[in-house]
């Protein structure tokens, strides 16, 4: 897989993938709208997205342009001929998918069946990629949920992430490339600009504000280093094993979000922690199983909270994040 067209590429995980591949002598397109749901004024979006592409810009192709454009995918994949193709282009976050729901089916399920046609079309990729998301299994029916585990989202967010799922089996079955769908968990690390509770709670330690745990942070959540999925989403795309095959790219070890904020705390002892209501819209969850990943991609995720937050709260000093 040389020749390599990102959707999303300029974003917080494409970002990490993209450095990731050149390692491995990837050629790149890296394709993004450059867009933001977030409020303008508490997201920081410009400062996140010149940390993430230092020192990327001069070696890859960037192309701007929205994944819903069927003729401006489908010219740009006739004219690149990518050999794989690794769709991350969405709205990326459940409660802006909720606030906004029709723009997250024009993106995250048409968008998904823009690219789709576009593969169609140039007939040169042989293997796709699929962001899905932890989201599509809803409430977790038992303490770990491996690939098997009974689809069943309760959001808008999980629904468009099963029906992109669902659309790119379908499509490869029928046009002949190889997919693989990749279900990561609760990503956090620096370059993240979406407003998650790991950036929120860590950026409010930062300026003073109070850690807000819901239900007192009960919920357990697989937090994973987006440098632990870089890697996997690589060897996704990459490994003979991954073909037509789902997989759970996370830590594979739920913590609870008040432990999460009890190492925030650490590097700030003056942080306050409240307590509120619980979030009834989000699903609960807990560790997935990684086992398959492990066994087919020799996926060995490293990067454990302890580690996580201390290495992601060194870059937004380093880096002077405000």
């Amino acid at each position: 897989m040389k020749k390599v067209f990102i959707t999303g590429g300029c974003g917080f995980v494409g970002s990490y993938l993209a450095r990731e591949l050149l390692t491995q002598g990837c050629e790149l397109l890296l394709f993004d709208a450059f867009l933001n749901y977030i409020d303008p004024f508490s997201s920081n979006y410009q400062f996140f997205l010149n940390a993430r592409m230092q020192g990327l810009r001069d070696r890859v192709r960037i192309e701007r342009g929205d994944v819903r454009v069927q003729k401006r995918m489908q010219q740009l994949m006739n004219e690149w001929k990518p050999d794989a193709v690794v769709h991350l282009a969405a709205l990326p976050s459940a409660k802006e998918s909720t606030m906004y729901p029709t723009e997250a089916l024009q993106i995250n399920v048409d968008g998904t069946l823009s690219v789709l046609e576009g593969i169609k079309a140039c007939g040169s990729v042989k293997r796709f990629v699929f962001t899905s998301s932890s989201f599509v299994y809803g409430h977790f029916k038992r303490p770990i949920a491996d690939e098997e585990h009974p689809t069943d989202p309760i959001d808008v967010y999980g629904g468009t992430k099963l029906t992109g799922e669902i659309l790119t089996k379908a499509y490869a079955r029928q046009h002949g490339f190889e997919y693989v769908v990749i279900r990561p968990s609760a990503v956090y690390g620096f370059g993240d600009c979406n407003r998650r509770v790991t950036q929120i709670m860590i950026e409010n330690a930062m300026h003073g504000k109070p850690l807000v745990l819901h239900d007192g942070g009960r919920s357990k959540i697989d937090f994973t280093c987006v440098t632990d999925v870089a890697d996997g989403f690589a060897r996704a795309l990459m490994r003979p094993e991954g073909a037509n095959q789902t997989f759970n790219i996370t830590r594979g070890n739920a913590r609870t979000v008040l432990e999460f904020a009890q190492e925030v705390k650490k590097h700030f002892p003056k942080a306050e922690l409240i307590e509120k209501p619980a979030d009834t819209t989000r699903p609960e969850r807990g560790t997935l199983c990684i086992e398959k990943a492990k066994k087919l991609l020799g996926f060995n995720p490293t990067i454990d909270i302890e580690q996580g937050v201390r290495e992601y709260i060194s870059m937004l000093k380093e880096r002077g994040s405000n």
